[in-house]
């Protein structure tokens, strides 16, 4: 066994025997083994590398664990494991090709190679012994307009390869090109997948297509079918979770991804498999107006009954754990049965300080909700029962999401329409077709709507900014997502009563959006003027009951960014929004049915075409 080195493995079992049930066991089975020949005695202790991971997860993520070195133990033992098998003769275990589609998103991008790149060197899954990553590709699919950030994406991806990375960037004309090196037809059959915008204006075409013609570069890719795997992810992705500690929120390395997910594939008969995400919620702003607007009100609630120089008293309040949609103003709509509640403001702020700069700092970060940060319902990472256990699953993460080849069928559609809730939607027609082979597991990535580089450097497609005046306008987003509601639960019902092999009928189709519009306006109604009352009560808290943060001159800008705040709320929520207008007009609305329609009759067809590049 002297050929074996297993320092890590012996000093994890020795420091923590006594402490982690069925470590002591392990440790008489490491110590039971004898070289019989090179290779029985490798298997041999791959696998006690295998049954020890679980039972240091478990230890880790219980509370009060003493975490950053039963992290650090996890991640050598890892390292020391995958030196094993590089020892064997054949490693066939599963490539994987990654996809990030990204549109104008450098701070994003950045911050997604950066947890990619982290992953690899502290879990070294498939070694990297020619100097680079041997199993891990990555692909930028760009879809940016800005010809300057398509120049810092492209030096991204320089900057990643000198440290190891394999990713490339798949441009904008690479991508034209390959589309139209597809016969005629089957582009014109495929047009509503792969874009028909023509090569002059061949950007924004939208994630769902660029994450589409990503599949037309995994083909090109693809060296061996039966051992690859394709794992999608958006640039505001980080393959990393957070943990609340005593002082907030950590954000750890601590999943092996590409471990678990290539053991998963290998196991199981799962054709696709989605993780789920933790941090920002995953949801459009446009629907969760309503209980952000309760958590400021109970803020500034709170703080009216505080001296604006005490120290500082919101501290050591965090968000939910990942799963319950608190988030969402209408999480009924899925099946969650929230109560209303009001979650505390947990203030970011180290060393000491009083509430006037808690405030000073919770007023400049107000407007980011409108693209997608919420401050008081940020989610949270829970181990549960572990990784990869799998469970039935209904809704695609677009942002992370992985098929074998044959999953690569099971397309994400609708992409033409630019509606909200495409993953959910493909997620039910995919259950419906494959059923449990198409499954979840607890391995989130950390969403971040945004960075540090500020709003001014973020593109979020249906929200424009206007820096100077903080004037936000997200009516394209807002009436993406209630038209993008009435797909998805006009979907859900349809699967239910048909079969999802065969073309939809046009007169069940029309039925059924029929039911689901009528029930969507009743409920976006109510909560529309819920919104604009609670937007009242928080304007006349604030601004005229004589709060002590009037009298501050410290504080004019800040009661100028929560001004704004309001205003953006009324701008976008209120009777003369864009958006509402426009959900109002039965006009409009019969404009989205037919193309809804049109969508839902011509699923088969395209699907159809789709496979047959397979």
């Amino acid at each position: 066994m002297t050929d074996f080195v297993t320092t890590h493995l012996a000093e994890c079992l020795s420091r923590y025997q006594s402490a982690i049930p069925g470590l002591a066991d392990l440790s008489k089975q490491l110590q039971g083994l004898s070289p019989s020949t090179k290779s029985s005695t490798a298997d041999a202790l791959i696998d006690l590398y295998e049954q020890c991971y679980p039972m240091l997860e478990k230890a880790m993520w219980s509370a009060g664990s003493d975490f950053a070195p039963l992290l650090a133990c996890y991640q050598a033992l890892f390292r020391e494991q995958e030196a094993l098998i590089q020892q064997r003769p054949t490693d066939d275990r599963h490539h994987f090709i990654l996809s990030i589609p990204v549109a104008d998103r450098p701070p994003h991008l950045r911050a997604c190679l950066e947890s990619i790149y982290q992953v690899c060197a502290l879990f070294n899954y498939g070694g990297n012994a020619s100097g680079a990553w041997d199993k891990i590709r990555i692909i930028v699919a760009e879809d940016s307009r800005d010809e300057n950030n398509i120049r810092r994406h492209i030096e991204l991806v320089e900057e990643y390869r000198q440290k190891g990375l394999q990713v490339f960037h798949f441009g904008l004309t690479e991508q034209y090109e390959l589309l139209q090196s597809l016969p005629r037809h089957q582009r014109e059959q495929l047009g509503n997948l792969l874009t028909t915008q023509p090569r002059g204006k061949f950007y924004l075409k939208g994630q769902a297509a660029n994450r589409n013609l990503s599949y037309l570069k995994f083909l090109q890719l693809t060296e061996d079918k039966n051992r690859t795997l394709y794992y999608l992810v958006d640039s505001d992705q980080s393959f990393c979770v957070n943990r609340k500690t005593g002082s907030g929120e950590e954000v750890v390395y601590a999943l092996n991804y590409f471990h678990t997910i290539a053991k998963i594939f290998r196991t199981t008969d799962t054709l696709m498999l989605t993780g789920k995400m933790v941090g920002d919620p995953p949801v459009s702003p446009s629907v969760m107006a309503g209980n952000f607007l309760d958590d400021v009100t109970a803020f500034f609630t709170r703080l009216a009954k505080l001296a604006g120089d005490q120290a500082c008293q919101f501290h050591g309040s965090l968000g939910p754990l990942a799963g319950d949609a608190s988030y969402h103003d209408m999480a009924g709509l899925f099946g969650f049965e929230n109560k209303p509640t009001t979650f505390p403001y947990p203030c970011r702020l180290e060393g000491e300080h009083d509430h006037g700069a808690c405030l000073t700092d919770f007023a400049r970060r107000l407007n980011a909700f409108f693209f997608g940060e919420h401050l008081t319902r940020k989610t949270w990472f829970s181990y549960g029962s572990g990784f990869a256990q799998l469970s039935p699953a209904r809704t695609i993460y677009p942002g992370n999401y992985i098929v074998n080849y044959v999953g690569l069928k099971y397309i994400i559609p609708f992409g033409h329409l630019r509606l909200r809730m495409s993953g959910p939607t493909a997620g039910r027609l995919i259950a419906a077709e494959i059923r449990d082979r198409f499954a979840s597991f607890n391995m989130p990535n950390l969403h971040r709507r945004t960075t540090e580089a500020g709003l001014d450097d973020d593109f979020r497609p249906g929200v424009e900014l206007d820096g100077a005046q903080q004037s936000v306008d997200l009516s394209n987003e807002f009436e993406r997502q209630f038209f993008g509601d009435l797909m998805l639960f006009s979907t859900e019902d349809l699967v239910n009563q048909a079969d999802v092999n065969q073309p939809f009928a046009q007169d069940v189709i029309e039925v059924v959006i029929a039911r689901k519009e009528a029930e969507l306006l009743a409920l976006y109604q109510q909560k529309h003027e819920a919104i604009v009352g609670k937007n009242r009560q928080l304007h006349e808290l604030v601004f005229n009951a004589g709060h002590w943060w009037l009298r501050s001159p410290g504080l004019a800008l800040a009661l100028w960014q929560i001004q704004a705040f309001t205003d953006n709320i009324d701008h976008n929520f209120s009777e003369h929004s864009l958006a509402w207008r426009q959900i109002q007009s039965a006009e409009h609305r019969a404009q989205r049915k037919r193309q809804i329609v049109e969508a839902l009759m011509n699923y088969r067809a395209e699907r159809d075409a789709w496979d047959r590049l397979f």
